[in-house]
């Protein structure tokens, strides 16, 4: 199996060293494409107004200086001999669960390798739980393959992409692997802080206030603040049914 390695922290981020970790349990075909810089939030964003450059940093390996879009899209079209078997993109320096989703460059790179027709898996270890600074990378090490594992086995649709998030607790107290729904949390805990430069001008830091909401059983949320593995199936299509059924049905002729 050929295993292309992607992320949003950037080609020095701990947490890709750790993917590596878990793709060699699964392969010794490796392959990396990952963003020369981190680009958390950036989502599914592709470079289309300026040149994206590539440094080879390794004979499977490459930094590519663009989003985690352009790594998986450049790796697939141009520097593969052939394309990858399966796409697992992180391990993510911090959990993407519920709304957080949607902004993730580490889904996104997973949803780009589903766009292409690969089975593709997003990886986030969770961080802050327990602690400020609580990042339990060992976790990801211990849970990674044995998650991985029954996944790969029993396959799974073409228009899924794998969402998996470890919880910030010790690899032996993790209460085992939930399979659940994407979450969505009951307050925003995204925030900005207004500053002052040295010349009187304002400017900005966006970034999250480590604030537990009260989610519903099922949701990856509720799995990660209970210490489980949480796997999510999700896909592209963010069409509301529901509604549209009710739109349908009493649309004025």
């Amino acid at each position: 199996m050929r295993i292309l390695l992607t992320n949003d922290d950037g080609i020095n981020a701990p947490g890709l060293a750790v993917l590596e970790e878990i793709a060699k349990q699964l392969s010794d075909d490796i392959w990396i494409a990952a963003p020369e810089e981190e680009q958390s939030g950036k989502g599914r964003a592709i470079s289309l107004t300026q040149p994206v450059r590539v440094r080879k940093v390794g004979a499977k390996a490459w930094a590519i200086a663009g989003t985690p879009s352009d790594a998986v899209l450049l790796a697939y079209k141009d520097l593969m001999p052939e394309p990858p078997d399966l796409v697992l993109s992180g391990v993510n320096r911090g959990q993407n669960i519920a709304e957080d989703t949607s902004f993730s460059g580490t889904v996104a790179a997973a949803m780009f390798g589903m766009q292409m027709g690969v089975p593709s898996i997003a990886l986030s270890q969770a961080q802050n739980f327990r602690d400020r600074g609580s990042l339990p990378w060992e976790t990801a090490k211990a849970w990674g393959a044995k998650t991985l594992a029954p996944l790969l086995k029993m396959g799974w649709p073409k228009d899924v992409v794998i969402n998996v998030n470890f919880p910030d607790v010790e690899p032996e107290d993790v209460r085992g692997i939930q399979i659940t729904r994407q979450g969505f949390r009951d307050e925003t805990i995204i925030h900005t802080d207004r500053r002052e430069d040295l010349r009187g001008n304002d400017y900005y830091w966006i970034g999250y206030r480590g604030k537990l909401s009260r989610p519903s059983e099922g949701t990856d949320l509720r799995a990660i603040y209970e210490g489980f593995v949480s796997v999510s199936p999700l896909h592209v299509d963010l069409t509301h049914e529901a509604f549209l059924r009710t739109l349908q049905t009493t649309w004025p002729d």
